[in-house]
């Protein structure tokens, strides 16, 4: 009989942790991190662009070099990106994202796809240099205000990649 009563006594205690999340992080998201998430979602999709730009077009070998590692780093955190919204349960499309924190408007990136050779390359390392800018940016603003571990270290690992390319194509414009 006591058995029974100390089963029953510890099954609202069990109850309780099944009802837990499985993947820790799940609650601890807040509304800086959807909206970081959110906006660098589409943030990092230009830049895979443009990189994609950048391996099509008569480029030099080293802005061809440095859009590829553009495009290997990032297409996966996109990816990622958008597993943790469909966790949230948040849209992936950010209605509200404008033009800013570097994101290239519809004429500057129909002014860089006419360009070729050295004069694309000084374009596209301008514009991808601004562009970094602002992923930079919107990850100090994670930093800051997010609390979503996974997002935080993405912030991290983002201001990390992007100085360092940032500092690459800064020499490569001499």
């Amino acid at each position: 009989m006591n058995k029974l009563i100390a089963l029953l006594a510890a099954l609202p205690l069990v109850l309780v942790a099944a009802c837990g999340s499985s993947n820790e992080s799940d609650a601890g998201h807040g509304d800086a991190d959807v909206a970081f998430v959110q906006q660098m979602v589409p943030h990092h999709e230009q830049a895979v662009e443009m990189a994609d730009m950048a391996e099509r077009a008569d480029a030099s070998a080293d802005v061809k070099a440095l859009a590829a590692q553009i495009e290997a780093a990032q297409g996966p955190e996109i990816a990622t990106m958008k597993t943790w919204l469909d966790d949230w349960d948040v849209p992936s499309d950010h209605a509200g994202h404008d033009m800013g924190d570097g994101m290239m408007s519809d004429s500057d990136m129909t002014g860089l796809a006419q360009l070729s050779g050295a004069a694309f390359d000084q374009e596209w390392l301008t514009l991808m240099i601004e562009h970094h800018e602002g992923a930079v940016a919107m990850a100090r603003t994670e930093l800051a205000d997010g609390r979503d571990a996974r997002a935080q270290k993405l912030a991290r690992q983002v201001i990390a990649d992007q100085q360092r390319e940032i500092a690459t194509m800064k020499g490569l414009l001499g």
